[in-house]
């Protein structure tokens, strides 16, 4: 019994005082996101929408967590009515998981931005982008209406399918809430990486190609500034010249990697380079000389006289008449 009531007392004081640290930051720092979106709303975009709404839903969700410092500060005791009760449990749901679908929408006007520029121009607008949030408001809110019908007075031990039915809806928003929008987030990001992998690759040849060459010139030549050198000091710098200038040079062998893996221009160019040649290939196997034993079509057909050549001879009547 004391290791229970010690264990209780330390989840309410934890509970109570991290939602007290939660609110006072979560208020500060949404109310003023929401105060800059606010006024900053004539340059309004479809990802300027979603942060909007994303900003309402983080402050609506941290507005509830002072009513459950109270709960805990009351060391488990509601004494707030039965409505605040249902509400308090509504909203904090409600908030939370648009917050989720939020930050999805985010995600995929982001991929679209940056893998689809051109489609993005035609399938993201601020129409959309409303409708788009309203769509979560409403889904949200009639899912999330079980919590209206649990109050302070439900406990799912005491009711028959109460444990049941908090199953199933766990089950539901653990899938619906969770799993759905963290595949949707995380195939968005794996796009975005796939399409800036070209910042990777030009990033790894300056780290690993020039800047050892530029760091390790520069400390040479201020080494040989000085006068107290030893021999095999000297030799072991002239060694590291040599290292990091072949690690410079050898960047020309990483730019064709460059070309390759940069984007689809490169592959583009390449795919049109080999329909060319293809194309010029053609000709050629048209013009080959036919296999032996096989006639073509112009041999095959008789050859008629010309009009010059018939001009001027007699036909066989004619003959017949002289």
């Amino acid at each position: 019994y004391l290791f229970v009531t010690r264990c209780l007392s330390l989840q309410l004081f934890v509970y109570s005082t991290v939602y007290s640290i939660i609110t006072v930051f979560g208020l500060a720092g949404n109310g003023f996101a929401l105060l800059v979106l606010v006024k900053t709303f004539r340059q309004r975009s479809a990802f300027h929408i979603y942060m909007l709404n994303l900003a309402v839903s983080d402050l609506l969700c941290v507005s509830t967590l002072p009513l459950r410092v109270l709960y805990y500060v009351n060391k488990g005791h509601w004494n707030l009515g039965d409505f605040l009760c249902r509400l308090s449990s509504y909203a904090l749901y409600v908030n939370l998981y648009c917050s989720v679908f939020f930050m999805t929408a985010m995600s995929v006007t982001r991929f679209l931005a940056i893998v689809f520029p051109v489609q993005n121009l035609r399938l993201v607008s601020e129409r959309r982008a409303r409708l788009v949030c309203v769509c979560i408001w409403v889904f949200i809110c009639t899912v999330s209406s079980p919590f209206l019908m649990t109050g302070q007075h439900l406990h799912p031990r005491r009711t028959g399918g109460g444990l049941k039915k908090l199953i199933m809806l766990n089950y539901l928003s653990l899938a619906v809430g969770f799993v759905l929008p963290f595949l949707v987030i995380l195939l968005c990001y794996v796009g975005i990486i796939r399409a800036i992998r070209m910042i990777v690759i030009v990033m790894l040849a300056f780290l690993l190609c020039f800047m050892p060459y530029h760091i390790q010139r520069s400390v040479h030549l201020s080494f040989l500034s000085q006068t107290a050198t030893s021999c095999s000091e000297l030799v072991y710098m002239q060694k590291s010249v040599v290292v990091t200038l072949c690690l410079a040079a050898s960047n020309s062998c990483f730019d064709p990697l460059l070309y390759f893996f940069s984007g689809e221009g490169f592959r583009r160019r390449l795919s049109s380079f080999r329909s060319t040649i293809r194309t010029q290939r053609q000709p050629q196997r048209q013009g080959a000389q036919p296999p032996l034993g096989r006639a073509t079509k112009r041999e095959r057909e008789p050859v008629l006289p010309s009009t010059a050549e018939t001009k001027g001879t007699a036909t066989p009547g004619e003959g017949n008449k002289l």
